[in-house]
């Protein structure tokens, strides 16, 4: 079945960077569209960065993140860099195999598979 897992969270400070990693696992996700998204206590979850045969980036983030997906490994990353403590959360890491695209890659109801999370804290 498919697994997704996260790892490389932790806590940082204001202004430094994080690398995040989701190991894929029990399909051929080469079609697969993934993203990443966050959840902060009392906060809805949100679509930060996702990609298919595009990326997109949510506004807060543009800039900062980078989404990337290593085809070999079966890799899913999230580069985050000038880290805010707004960005403070849990992370997880999601895939469907339906082709998203714009409007739709940042859309939690739309994907079918994700990570149990890994938690970011940012302190200022």
């Amino acid at each position: 079945q498919v697994q997704l897992v996260e790892s490389g969270g932790g806590s940082v400070q204001s202004g430094g960077s994080l690398r995040l990693s989701c190991a894929l696992s029990g399909s051929n996700f080469n079609s697969y569209s993934l993203a990443w998204f966050r959840q902060a206590p009392g906060k809805e979850r949100e679509g930060v960065a996702g990609l298919s045969t595009i990326t997109d980036y949510a506004a807060s983030v543009k800039g900062r993140f980078t989404i990337s997906y290593d085809k070999a490994q079966s890799l899913l990353y999230l580069q985050m860099d000038s880290l805010k403590p707004e960005d403070s959360a849990t992370y997880y890491c999601a895939a469907t195999p339906y082709y998203m695209t714009y409007g739709n890659l940042r859309n939690k109801r739309l994907f079918d598979y994700w990570g149990q999370g890994t938690q970011v804290i940012v302190s200022s």
